[in-house]
């Protein structure tokens, strides 16, 4: 990417802003496609895409700001004095403190304001409490954060919010509504903000007296101690912010665990501490097999990895459970039920071509077969003439798989990874009428910044060069012989939560392309589509910053040189022209249903 690109002068001002916010010049500020994170003084903010659209600049200031805010207003080691040790409890204390922080930093300053209620709303779409149906069901941390954010700054909670809100708001207001109005009085004052958050814990009954710490009369100045945030900051807020991001999306149950963590973690770890962040709710799973070694690559493959012992490919349906895949199958149908019509018409249309293409033709006046309804009237006439049979011709229809090769990267999550799940059921459901088999295939790691497989080359001792640093999760949606019916929930786990991660697209394009190669059907289909070039931090950081993209290059060149499969690629917003020689790329992911299926419809009206 071009350095004075609008995203990098976005970059910069944003980071710009945030070290002047903070009053710390040492911030470093980078993007991120999975949770906004804070480490210390390093920043990730959600990156928007390239044409920077104006809800997701908002949202990665919003998220900048708030970050910059804690630097400035939060003390962390008076924080961990204070928190109490159960993890609802924590969890609730944490939402009150950064509650005061961004209501204390955003006063007086509109526009502050506005980018933290912007995130804020970002953030709640995927609480919990978005779901809500009973008070049990409701994030007590998203809900008393609200409130206090209320009685803070006048604001309202979002209205996406607001349904589940109602069903605990009486319940609050009677046990902690004196509390929730003291904390207004406290808002310059971290030391008694912290008092009255754990009195309104007391009072809700999280925390009994003797559970809360003792706090201790050294704790530095309440809001400009940096002295002591420094020494704090690099550990204890790595470990509590990114338990309070975790628990922004509704995953309470592991602030506990966050506690602590990295709590003596220097720049130096950052890395490959940062790197775990990416995992709730897929811990222990266990990988199925190992991807296939690197024997079938061309000689002139100037590519290696450092260890494939942790790579798995494994199906769909046993990353999560069945009750999971359910609902997340519906949730993905709810979401798209305005595009499913436009995107099924389209399907229709390439099932009517195709279906013209496997119509029956007949070789008429033969000497036998079978007999000729329109010839009747001479056989009747004239019982002794020949040539009144027909023969049913040959169709030079092949027989076809297609294979789709899905991009699960950080970058795909929202809108773009949704069309694509719905894209490939409805094409899937179309093909397998048309007698077309497909398979739908998907490609990311299974962690941040490198797993275990950069953990083994740490121990190592760091030898250069080491070579691809990641471990790959090949997900396997639908088989080629498997019913569309019987794998269409299959599909919602693209909706899961912390799924989406980062993208090594080479070994991905071999390993859909070693499925293909192994089917039975004469004629074999590879569509990819991606929305960006390969990216592994933990790969590029030790290697050539052009590893991933020059080996995707080399087998992109190979299979479109000496395999029979027929490769096609659908770019979202990132030119995949420059890669593969049959490609289209469209701006808008709400285009990817009829690019699909006028691609292949392209690929099957070819001679």
């Amino acid at each position: 990417m071009a350095q004075d690109s609008p995203l990098d002068r976005f970059k910069a001002v944003l980071g710009g802003t945030s070290r002047a916010l903070a009053d710390e010049p040492e911030i470093e500020l980078a993007f991120t496609a999975d949770a906004p994170t804070q480490s210390g003084k390093h920043i990730k903010v959600p990156m928007p895409a390239r044409t920077l659209p104006a809800d997701q600049v908002a949202e990665a200031r919003g998220f900048a700001d708030g970050f910059a805010l804690r630097l400035k207003h939060h003390n962390a080691a008076l924080h961990l004095k204070s928190a109490p040790h159960d993890a609802v409890a924590r969890a609730v204390f944490d939402a009150a403190e950064r509650a005061r922080v961004e209501a204390l930093g955003s006063r007086g300053y509109q526009g502050i304001a506005d980018n933290l209620a912007h995130a804020l709303d970002q953030k709640l779409r995927s609480d919990p409490i978005t779901r809500a149906r009973t008070r049990d069901e409701v994030p007590l941390s998203t809900a008393i954060g609200l409130m206090v954010r209320e009685r803070l700054t006048g604001e309202e909670a979002p209205a996406v919010a607001q349904p589940g809100l109602t069903l605990v708001r009486e319940w609050i207001e009677e046990k902690a509504g004196a509390d929730l109005d003291a904390l207004r009085m406290a808002l310059d004052d971290q030391r008694a903000f912290a008092s009255l958050a754990t009195k309104l814990l007391e009072d809700l009954e999280l925390v009994e007296g003797d559970q809360i710490p003792e706090d201790t009369d050294d704790g530095g100045n309440d809001d400009d101690g940096t002295d002591e945030q420094d020494q704090g900051d690099e550990g204890e807020d790595q470990g509590e912010q990114g338990q309070g991001e975790v628990e922004a999306r509704g995953e309470q149950s592991e602030a506990e665990s966050d506690d602590g963590e990295g709590a003596e973690a220097g720049d130096e770890d950052y890395e490959d501490s940062e790197g775990e962040a990416g995992d709730e709710g897929e811990d222990g799973m266990l990988p199925v097999r190992p991807n296939r070694p690197f024997s079938d690559l061309s000689p002139q493959f100037d590519y290696k990895a450092w260890t494939t012992s942790y790579d798995e490919v494994i199906a769909a349906n046993e990353l999560c459970d069945v009750e999971e895949l359910a609902r997340l199958r519906s949730y993905l149908d709810q979401q798209l039920i305005h595009l499913q019509g436009a995107v099924t018409k389209l399907a229709n249309r390439l099932q009517r071509r195709l279906m013209a293409q496997q119509n029956r033709s007949w070789d008429f006046d033969q000497e036998e077969g079978l007999l000729d309804a329109a010839r009747l009237a001479r056989v009747v006439v004239s019982p002794g003439q020949s040539l009144s049979y027909k023969v049913e011709r040959e169709t030079e229809f092949k027989d076809t798989v297609v294979t789709l090769l899905i991009d699960n990267s950080g970058s795909m999550r929202g809108r773009p990874i949704s069309i694509a799940a719905i894209s490939a059921d409805i094409l899937a459901r179309t093909l397998e009428r048309c007698g077309v088999k497909t398979e739908i295939l998907g490609f990311t790691t299974r962690a941040w910044k490198g797993g275990q497989a950069r953990e083994n080359w740490l121990a190592a001792g760091r030898p250069p060069q080491p070579g691809r640093l990641n471990d790959l999760r090949h997900i396997v949606y639908k088989q080629a012989d498997e019913p569309w019916r019987r794998a269409k929930p299959s599909l919602g786990l693209m909706m899961r939560e912390g799924l989406l991660k980062e993208n090594i697209d080479g070994e991905a394009l071999l390993w859909a392309h070693n499925r293909l190669i192994g089917r039975p059907e004469e004629r074999k289909i590879l569509m990819v589509i991606s929305d960006g070039a390969p990216v592994d931090d933990s790969t590029l950081s030790v290697n050539s910053g052009s590893y991933l993209e020059r080996h995707l290059r080399q087998v992109i060149g190979w299979i479109e040189s000496r395999s029979p499969v027929e490769l096609a690629a659908i770019g979202i917003g990132h030119d995949v022209t420059r890669y593969y020689e049959r490609a289209v790329t469209i701006m808008d992911a709400d285009q990817l249903g009829g690019t699909i299926i006028e691609q292949l419809a392209a690929l099957f009206d070819k001679q």
